[in-house]
């Protein structure tokens, strides 16, 4: 029996099968050694097939081959990878610029990520109705920032609907994974969608400005109009998986562009010279900002510097 992995509570999955049917499954004890190197060897959007062998057992037996997925660093700090979501149209980061605030150095890890998982990639800045002027100046700044470089951002109000027309349209008929920090709105947001489907939303501390964890664990919920939203916990901090050296240029657009015009075609873009990147940061074609998150990624030895300015 073939299905498909909708909701993941930690040990059991639920899998809408092929004919219709829920089946909550589990997986097999060896299904781990399979080379299978993240904390979670059956994810959200999985095609498997399950073996059902009477009353209350169901075992996810095998997993179809995946066309892409949304990584991270798994969250103990190991080496090991945390799979937030698999074939997937969408990679929507939900950001708030306060109440919690978003760093540009998680947006972009995040979005080098989607870049190098192949993932078309979103930003929606929530919470437009809590921003002072100057919040609302920086927001405005940060869209035109990753508009420029090839991101869309939308900008909406979870709590009265301000914008939402715009984010169903950007929804519809797609497979999109909702992502961000905990408090960013992401819950209220699929409440608002989902008339009914009264997900648990969480208040913001008033002094730390800080969400708490309201979502633990991921699921798959049908949109009205066609597509699915993929919910997840918050995360903290995003840490980049297998990215190093020349290649981590590749996922950050603008910096890509311009390396074709470096003097070495191996140049990290650092203190070479004749280094068309570090020509185009000058010149303001590369925005510091991204070019400090770039770095950041390169630097990362150790899995640490990722939860640095969280």
């Amino acid at each position: 029996m073939h299905g498909l992995v909708v909701r993941n509570t930690g040990s059991r999955y639920t899998v809408h099968t092929a004919d219709g049917r829920t089946v909550e499954c589990r997986i097999k004890g060896s299904f781990r050694l399979k080379g299978i190197k993240s904390t979670n060897p059956v994810v959200i959007g999985d095609g498997v097939s399950i073996e059902e062998n009477g009353g209350d057992a169901a075992f996810i037996t095998a997993i179809d081959a995946r066309r892409n997925y949304m990584i991270r660093r798994a969250s103990n700090l190991s080496k090991e990878s945390h799979i937030l979501a698999a074939n997937i149209d969408l990679a929507a980061l939900i950001v708030t610029v306060n109440y919690p605030s978003t760093s540009t150095v998680f947006i972009d890890r995040f979005l080098a990520t989607a870049e190098a998982y192949r993932i078309p990639a979103q930003l929606v800045f929530n919470k437009i109705d809590r921003y002072s002027d100057a919040d609302l100046e920086y927001m405005n700044a940060l869209s035109h920032l990753y508009a420029t470089i090839g991101y869309p951002c939308t900008a909406i109000c979870a709590a009265t609907g301000e914008g939402f027309d715009a984010l169903k349209a950007i929804l519809a008929a797609r497979t999109t994974l909702l992502s961000g920090h905990s408090g960013v709105g992401k819950s209220t947001i699929i409440n608002k969608l989902l008339p009914g489907s009264n997900l648990r939303t969480g208040a913001i501390s008033e002094y730390h400005k800080k969400g708490v964890h309201t979502t633990t664990f991921s699921e798959m919920l049908p949109l009205p109009d066609g597509g699915y939203v993929i919910d997840t916990p918050g995360i903290k901090g995003f840490g980049t998986i297998e990215m190093s050296g020349a290649e981590t240029a590749h996922y950050f657009p603008e910096i890509f562009r311009a390396s074709s015009d470096c003097r070495f075609h191996n140049c990290s873009h650092r203190n070479e010279p004749d280094c068309a990147v570090l020509k185009a940061l000058d010149d303001n074609f590369i925005s510091e900002s991204r070019y400090k998150s770039y770095l950041n990624i390169l630097e990362d030895k150790d899995g640490n510097k990722y939860r640095e300015a969280f």
